[in-house]
């Protein structure tokens, strides 16, 4: 759910030639008129974009990534879509509190994200979209409210425990080692700058792009989520996230009445085709868009995909739903 680099030379030589690269402000990044605060229970701000008008898509991201990564999809939308993507605390441009101030666990993400969801006051059902941790964040969430869920766009994610053919990748096990994976994740910034290499395997991620998937995490204290979101990765009963994520992966036939587009770039090391399986069993009916020389970062990677999400939101009738006594 979360991704370093492919091999170990990658690891080292980005973190080394890249950590103290000078980064660009993430605040420029993005069209400021799309920008809003919502302040959570414990008073922390967490960003998110706001554009455009029409039927509700909420974009959920991964890490290490931020509402950067779905740009082209609102700039594909938003002319007849509301897009709300939101930025996880510790991400992107929200609150980046110290551990003292912010549990960074599953819960606290899906706690976050409910409270944020509820404040919008949306009336008509959504299409949640989304990708890496996103996937089990907002499953979970989504689970708990499925009359609240008209479409489902899931890329290259997981919201069930790994499956059991598919073993733990060596750089994740290297991430979460004591002592050697906070030097790695948040001295060297080798996951953030090692993702921007690995997570894309189509065609290299130009320097200005690849600059700005960064530009959030440009400090030790600033890359404590990332380095979070790895500790978090639930791999067996002793880890915390362990339970929500067996329960959410339990209910997940709560949502088998919805539309469902799954994006796949095959190329991704962690969410490979034995994720892509486990999600094939539990959604036969899914519509499947998989891309053979795309990695992780399938959006970046496969520049049609955004064009088949458009469609597919276009065509496809929404599930019988609604919010508040609106109509589905």
């Amino acid at each position: 759910m979360g991704h370093p680099a492919r091999t170990s030379p990658i690891l080292l030589r980005s973190s080394l030639s890249n950590s103290l690269v000078n980064s660009p402000d993430a605040s420029q990044l993005i069209d400021p008129r799309d920008s809003r605060y919502f302040t959570t229970a414990n008073g922390h701000r967490l960003h998110y974009l706001d554009a455009g008008s029409g039927r509700p898509v909420v974009m959920v991201h991964g890490n290490p990534n931020w509402c950067y990564y779905w740009r082209n999809l609102i700039g594909a939308l938003r002319a007849d879509h509301r897009c709300l993507a939101i930025d996880h605390i510790g991400c992107g441009l929200s609150d980046k509190p110290g551990d003292d101030r912010y549990a960074y666990t599953l819960d606290s993400r899906v706690a976050d994200f409910t409270a944020w969801i509820d404040s919008l006051n949306l009336t008509e059902p959504i299409t949640l979209v989304v990708h890496d941790w996103g996937g089990m964040i907002g499953m979970t969430w989504a689970v708990q409210h499925p009359e609240r869920i008209a479409k489902l766009v899931v890329l290259n994610t997981g919201a069930f425990p790994l499956p059991k053919t598919k073993p733990v990748p060596w750089q994740l096990r290297l991430a979460r080692t004591p002592l050697l994976g906070a030097g790695l994740v948040r001295g060297f910034n080798a996951f953030s700058r090692g993702a921007v290499q690995s997570c894309v395997t189509r065609r290299p991620m130009s320097r200005e792009v690849a600059d700005a998937y960064c530009a959030p995490y440009d400090s030790w204290a600033n890359r404590v989520a990332v380095h979070r979101f790895v500790q978090d990765i639930p791999l067996g009963p002793d880890d915390r996230a362990w339970q929500t994520v067996v329960d959410t992966a339990e209910r997940l036939s709560v949502l088998r009445d919805k539309p469902m587009l799954i994006g796949w770039g095959e190329r991704d090391f962690v969410f490979d085709d034995h994720f892509l399986r486990e999600w094939l069993a539990r959604f036969p009916e899914a519509e499947v868009h998989r891309y053979p020389d795309c990695g992780h970062y399938v959006l970046e990677d496969a520049e049609e995909l955004t064009g088949e999400i458009r469609d597919f939101l276009q065509r496809t009738p929404a599930a019988s739903v609604s919010v508040g006594g609106a109509p589905g």
